[in-house]
């Protein structure tokens, strides 16, 4: 059986080569990604951070407040947020003190810098997820083939695609962007099939009864049917987004796992321990807001 180890199948080197094909054919087109993706970076973090350390319009900018007071409106905004989505001043009170356990521990800038990547990455995985687990849906044999493909982006080791991300794109935020959503999009797009394809039988025929078009049937019956797990895929995204922070501060990019890689080089256990519950407090605060309300 010596044989079978004497000829090894070229798989690290076609990978390269096909690597090496990309990167000289399409780098105009990987400049243009990150571009685009940059300057959504960009937007939401100055949103986010304004008008902390930021003068986006001239020199003598002055913001319209203290710039100390930042954190504070921001958190208001968050608290507002959740009551619109919750209706509960319990989940309200929670996200307010967690926001400002935050502020007090002093990772109020990098927090920002970590919910841009979540946010930037809700954006694509959620405009990208839902459309293709529609059509999943609406097509087995389309289904059949992601599956393969959905697996490798979930099983395969994320340090290993970090390395072509870092060809393509660089170091930074855009990098560990591209390496999340890789990570992060097959949950919306299997719960998404899930959610379209679990609509029961009886209320595809009473919709094609009444006359409704297949655009008709989508919006009104699969979608509205679909919506727990759709929101339930909106909340992986965000979970998944969240524990991708500190692999993507190893490819440059700010916010919480920049202290957490920091605390590791250096072994230093209080450190760790303060980045790693801020963290902590974070995904509870986003994964409370988004939780459904139980009936």
């Amino acid at each position: 059986m010596g044989w079978i180890t004497q000829t090894k199948i070229p798989v690290g080197r076609q990978a390269k080569a096909a690597f090496d094909w990309m990167q000289a054919h399409l780098g105009s087109a990987f400049d243009a990604v990150a571009a685009a993706l940059g300057g959504v970076i960009d937007t939401i973090l100055l949103v986010l951070q304004w008008p902390l350390d930021l003068a986006p319009f001239a020199d003598d900018y002055v913001p319209l407040y203290d710039p100390a007071l930042q954190p504070y409106v921001v958190i208001a905004a968050f608290v507002a947020l959740a009551w619109w989505v919750r209706r509960s001043w319990r989940i309200c009170l929670l996200v307010g003190l967690g926001l400002l356990f935050i502020v007090n521990q002093g990772y109020w800038k990098a927090t920002t810098e970590s919910l841009t990547l979540i946010l930037t990455a809700c954006l694509l995985c959620m405009g990208l997820g839902v459309p293709l687990g529609i059509a999943a849906a609406h097509r087995p044999r389309l289904y059949r083939i992601l599956l393969p493909v959905l697996d490798l982006m979930q099983t395969l080791p994320t340090f290993v695609y970090l390395i072509p991300a870092i060809v393509f794109f660089g170091l930074g935020m855009v990098p560990g962007l591209v390496a999340t959503v890789v990570f992060v999009l097959p949950a919306p797009i299997r719960l998404t099939h899930l959610g379209i394809s679990s609509t029961p039988p009886a209320l595809s025929e009473a919709a094609d009864a009444f006359g409704a078009t297949p655009l008709q049937k989508l919006w009104k019956v699969e979608l509205p049917w679909a919506l727990p797990q759709i929101m339930a895929g909106l909340n992986q995204v965000i979970m998944l987004s969240l524990s991708m922070v500190v692999i993507a501060a190893l490819v440059g990019a700010n916010g919480l796992g920049v202290p957490v890689v920091r605390a590791l080089n250096s072994v230093n256990p209080a450190l760790g321990f303060e980045s790693g519950m801020v963290i902590v407090v974070l995904a509870i605060v986003l994964d409370r807001m988004l939780q459904r309300p139980r009936k």
